[in-house]
């Protein structure tokens, strides 16, 4: 690891102790193909009314350059996201890249909004143990959905969902999600959504939207921290781009390039580094994609046992885990988060 404390932008003034930096990290976003069949209104790319901007970031990713990020990073066994700003199921090659990830034994999440999911990749999905699928819903009617976004498909995207379902079978994985993003256009069904879901998938989450910089209904604790992600994730753009957010969806804080100076040399890096220390001296105005946001209070759960589920919750986030579903949220998998307390187990489903 790379030492800093005498690098000219340090401020001796602040006596910084730099916090450890895991050699690899244990969260890698790969955005395999920057290409969406939605335009949400809300997602900070597609949503966007620049077309020129978003012409620049779309793409796809080489092949035989992310086989040599997934070779460095395979001694991490770190969870991969094989998406950002991309809807992962239009990625070409995609049963590839996915065979290619489990080969190399590495635990992988995708969020995606089921379109274009057909039984045959769904069966792929149980067959590779893909270990996590979420399908972002966001409304529980036709209306709602369109607002939120763009398309009334409210019924072909549920019916991924249990297409999923039915695929999977009694087998573990994947483990199954559904999310919704609250916003003044759908919070009137966010109780509705729960209601929907809660029995039939293994994980319901709610969370906040992300708006202008900042995540406008948060309420966060009253003692800024160093954001938990810069030590966490590494979100790695289709053309090899590093960004320190996953938020960061047209590079705006480029840290480096993994497919010309390699995983390691950009997770400790100068620019990586610098950005760490601001955070950790409390200088946020020196980071100006952080200065005003508040995300980083996304890890500050609480707890609550109840009506068969785990429930966590964060000023960010909210997750009802089926508790008799549990068996298949452990490990990488976790993506940050605490293992839920052992004192937990299917049969207290039948206790309460």
């Amino acid at each position: 690891m790379n030492d800093y404390a005498t690098a000219p932008w340090v401020d001796p003034a602040f006596h910084w102790q730099p916090l450890p930096v895991n050699d690899l990290p244990e969260r890698v976003l790969l955005d395999f193909a920057t290409k969406c069949n939605l335009r949400c209104p809300m997602c900070p790319v597609w949503g966007s009314p620049d077309n020129d901007a978003i012409d620049s970031v779309k793409g796809v990713m080489n092949l035989e350059a992310s086989r040599r990020v997934l070779d460095e990073i395979m001694a991490a066994q770190p969870l991969v996201q094989p998406n950002m700003y991309g809807e992962p199921l239009l990625a070409p090659n995609l049963r590839e890249r996915l065979a290619d990830m489990k080969a190399r034994g590495i635990a992988v999440a995708m969020n995606t909004n089921g379109l274009t999911l057909d039984d045959s990749l769904a069966r792929f999905m149980v067959e590779m143990k893909v270990d996590s699928i979420s399908f972002s819903l966001d409304a529980v009617t036709r209306e709602t959905l369109e607002k939120i976004r763009g398309v009334d498909k409210l019924e072909k995207i549920e019916a991924a969902v249990f297409r999923m379902l039915t695929a999977r079978g009694d087998c573990p994985l994947p483990r199954i999600s559904v999310s919704f993003t609250l916003q003044d256009a759908n919070r009137h069904e966010e109780q509705a959504f729960i209601d929907r879901w809660v029995g039939l998938v293994d994980c319901v989450r709610v969370n906040l939207l992300f708006e202008n910089g900042t995540f406008p209904d948060m309420k966060v604790p009253e003692k800024r921290l160093a954001c938990p992600t810069l030590y966490k994730t590494l979100p790695v753009h289709n053309d090899g781009t590093v960004t320190i957010c996953c938020l960061d969806g047209f590079k705006q804080t480029n840290v480096g390039n993994v497919f010309q100076d390699g995983v390691r040399a950009v997770w400790h890096g100068e620019a990586f580094a610098k950005v760490r220390y601001y955070h950790e001296t409390g200088q946020w105005d020196k980071v100006p994609f952080c200065k005003n946001c508040n995300g980083w209070a996304q890890y500050e759960y609480e707890e609550e046992v109840r009506d068969g589920l785990f429930i966590r919750r964060s000023p960010e986030f909210t997750y009802y885990n089926r508790i008799d579903r549990l068996e298949n949220w452990k490990g990488r998998l976790l993506g940050g988060h605490t293992e839920p307390p052992r004192d937990i187990a299917p049969n207290s489903l039948a206790a309460e």
